[in-house]
This record gives C-alpha cells, sequence and structure tokens, in this order.
C-alpha cells in the first residue's frame, strides 16, 4: 500500500509515466515490467504484525481487496504523473467518483456539482446518493460564484469536470477552489477526458479522480478508476466542516483519519479514509491483471495524447469549415472566457473530443453516425481508435429534456473521440458521411 509521496518528482511527465513510484525491479526476480500478483491474501510475519497492519498503524499488503503491489505500482506511477501525495486504483471510473464522495458525505449533507459533467455521473448523484440522504445541488459553472451561493453548513464538497463531456466549456478550477478552500470545502475534480492537458491539483483541486478506462488505458480493453489525493487540503482545520474526516472512527481504536495520517507520515487523510473506510468496506477493489494493462497504457500516455490532440485539432478545423455542419464544439475554437479558461487550464493541449451538430437537426446526427464507416459507433471515449455516439439518446439517456441541454446535449449534437489513425483517414471518412446526408 503506497506511502505518501515525500518530494515531487523532477522527472518531466513523458519519463513518470516509466519510472514514477518506488517500484525498479521485481525483488524476487529482478524483472523491470511490474507483475501481476494474481493473490488475494500475503501472509503476516507475526500476529503482533498482523494486528498493527489492520489497525493502519503500519503499511503492508493483507488482502487485494484493500492493498494489492500491482495495484501500488500503478497508483504510485499516476500519483506521481498527477503531482499528488497518493492514489487509490478502483473498479472503474464510477466507483472512483463513489468512493470519492461517500469518503466525504453522509445522511443530511449535500454537494454542489456543475451542471456540465457525464450523464451517469449526474444520474448517481441526483438518484443514487439521494437514497443515501444526501442532496446534490446543480450549478452552472458559467459563473463560480455559483458554488459559494449553493452552499450551506452542510455542504461538504465541490465536483466538477476540468473537460466537462460533451460540453466541452473548461471548468473554472482556481475559482471555484479558492471559494471552496476559504469555506473549508473540497474541489473534486474529474479530469478523465484531459490527462496530462489539465493539471487540476496546481490550480487548487484537493482530489482528481479518472476513468482510468478512457485514455490512461487507451486502448478499449480494460476498466478502472483512480483518485488522486493532492495533499495540499487543511483537513484539520475544518473539524465542523469536515467531520468523517475528523471525528473519531471505532473501527480503528477511535482514531480520526487525520491521526492516522499523520502516524503514516504524510497528509493523506482523505485517502486514507477513502481506501481504509469506503473501498475495504464496500468493496470496489481494481483487479491486479486490470492494474497491470493500465500500467501498460500510462507508460505510453503521453505519446499517444499528443497525436490525439494533433489529430483533434485537424478534424475541428475540417468540420467547422464544412457546408453541412451548423456547430462544431471544441475548446481550439471557443472565444471569450470559454477561450480564455481554454487555455488557463488546458495547457498541455485542447484534448481530443469534439462536438458536431450537423445541419437537419436530429435526424441528420443519427444518419451521420450510420454513414461511418471507419469510426466505430460506441459508448466510450480515449481509445486509441476514433468513435461516435449519440449522447442524447445514450450517454445522457437517464437524464430530462431539461438536464440533458444543462449538460451541453442537445438532439443534433453527435460527440466524437478523436483516435490516432492517419488524420486524413478520419477526415475522409467524416466528409463521406456528411456527403450522404
Amino acid at each position: 500500500m503506497n506511502a505518501p509521496v515525500s518530494s515531487k518528482s523532477t522527472l518531466a511527465q513523458d519519463s513518470l509515466v516509466l519510472h514514477g513510484g518506488s517500484f525498479r525491479t521485481d525483488p524476487a526476480t529482478a524483472a523491470v515490467a511490474v507483475p501481476i500478483y494474481q493473490s488475494t491474501s500475503f501472509a503476516f510475519e507475526s500476529t503482533a504484525k498482523a494486528a498493527r497492519i489492520s489497525r493502519f498503524e503500519e503499511i503492508a499488503y493483507t488482502y487485494s481487496r484493500v492493498a494489492n503491489p500491482t495495484t501500488d505500482a500503478f497508483e504510485q506511477r499516476l500519483a506521481a504523473l498527477e503531482g499528488g501525495v497518493a492514489a487509490l486504483g478502483v473498479a472503474s471510473g464510477q466507483a472512483a467518483t463513489a468512493v470519492a464522495v461517500l469518503s466525504l458525505v453522509e445522511a443530511g449533507d449535500n454537494i454542489v456539482a456543475s451542471t456540465g459533467l457525464y450523464g451517469g455521473t449526474v444520474n448517481f448523484f441526483k438518484e443514487r446518493l439521494k437514497q443515501f440522504g444526501i442532496e446534490t445541488r446543480f450549478v452552472d459553472s458559467g459563473d463560480p460564484e455559483n458554488f459559494r451561493r449553493a452552499s450551506d453548513e452542510r455542504t461538504r464538497l465541490y465536483f466538477g469536470e476540468s473537460l466537462p463531456n460533451p460540453r466541452l466549456n473548461v471548468f473554472p478550477i482556481r475559482e471555484v477552489a479558492d471559494i471552496g478552500r476559504a469555506l473549508g470545502i473540497p474541489l473534486i475534480i474529474d479530469n478523465t477526458a484531459a490527462p496530462l492537458a489539465a493539471r487540476p491539483i496546481e490550480h487548487g483541486a484537493a482530489i482528481v479522480v479518472y476513468s482510468a478506462t478512457k485514455y490512461i488505458g487507451g486502448h478499449g480493453t480494460t476498466i478502472g478508476g483512480a483518485i488522486v489525493d493532492g495533499g495540499t487540503f487543511p483537513w484539520a482545520d475544518f473539524p465542523d466542516r469536515q467531520p468523517l474526516i475528523n471525528r473519531p472512527d471505532p473501527a480503528y481504536d477511535n482514531r480520526s483519519y487525520v491521526d492516522l495520517a499523520a502516524a503514516l507520515g504524510g497528509p493523506v487523510a482523505f485517502l486514507v479514509r477513502a481506501r481504509a473506510a469506503i473501498l475495504r468496506d464496500l468493496g470496489p477493489a481494481l483487479a491486479p491483471q486490470n492494474a497491470f494493462q493500465l500500467i501498460q497504457g500510462l507508460e505510453t500516455l503521453p505519446l499517444r495524447l499528443a497525436r490525439h490532440f494533433d489529430n483533434a485539432i485537424k478534424v475541428a478545423d475540417f468540420l467547422n469549415g464544412h457546408a453541412k455542419v451548423d456547430r462544431v464544439v471544441f475548446p481550439g475554437l471557443q472565444t471569450g472566457e470559454d477561450r480564455r479558461r481554454a487555455e488557463t487550464y488546458l495547457s498541455g493541449g485542447f484534448g481530443a473530443l469534439i462536438g458536431v451538430e450537423p445541419k437537419g437537426g436530429e435526424d441528420a446526427a443519427l444518419a451521420l453516425i450510420d454513414n461511418l464507416k471507419l469510426i466505430y459507433h460506441l459508448a466510450n471515449i480515449g481509445d486509441a481508435r476514433s468513435l461516435a455516439i449519440h449522447p442524447w439518446s445514450t450517454t445522457h439517456g437517464q437524464l430530462s429534456a431539461e438536464a440533458k441541454l444543462a449538460a451541453g446535449v442537445t438532439p443534433a449534437l453527435v460527440r466524437l473521440s478523436i483516435g490516432i489513425e492517419n488524420p486524413d483517414d478520419i477526415i475522409a471518412d467524416l466528409d463521406q458521411a456528411l456527403a450522404r446526408l
């Protein structure tokens, strides 16, 4: 189980994906590739040591639902890459969001979230959290002050996506983080659509979550998620605002998670609670085989993203000048405040998602997808292959029409996830599909 990162690495991102974390070689075999530790359990050296580990007084592997060496290597590398102090791998992106949020809220609490979120996240916040007696207040992030206005004494966190999918207007990370920090409310940012492009922790986000299924895995083969603790939020300064972090937990000898983190030697109170309470009790663990595959994806992430981002600019420019296209949604084409935020927070690239509305409305959008030959029609983003989908009827289909529109989803919108194929081939496929409308 990863210990807190003691200092920031001086390595560049494209080196960290290969060398981040403490793993260098397997101590048993000197293998350079991280082994798959396909084991449920790990032997204790003594009964005394077993007791210390179980009480989180000492870091060691016990049971793969809580921690596993393969998963640990993935967590350490991602934490180093993201600029955090520790990370937690979980079974999916949805699990990452659920574990992160449930680490801070209980019945009677509320959270404030942007309207510009993935449909599955909106539904989880609106319907599932309600089952636990937790309210979600959705606000337009166009005005960061909306987060302050929606807060009260039971608000425990703010939530947004760095690059909202498919609205693609960049979230005001610093502005909302500063509002929350003064109130004792941490900002959680879903950075799934903008790894390496956005650096939320550097802009004040307390916690970052990922669907590692997407760009981190990168090949459409592996489901997984991750939570990164920035290690900068002053949990102990807000005992009333953050009771679950500061309150003594009977499961751990009535010690708080602030105390547990201090004993472990780092500012990881949030991450310890996420692992020791929510992951341990609910069990959405990342399988070792999946952690191994995500490590393989992580190692080529900078190379792939450079191609993704470059291709997306070319495709967006093509669509923006096409006679059969009404509107193109892409951060690189935005103006005004949206463009300022894109340039501020997407310092590593504008991402690889594009929204396109063909002339002819919803019927034309559906026909455009059906006309595609190279580009796949499926519910994913971040695959090496280019993908297309109709969010109104699929990814955001659970939402009301009003909620869809608030998320930037219109009946005519087609979301494109631009892959790493030759850009001329991607453009040719879109050109022939549009010509047949």
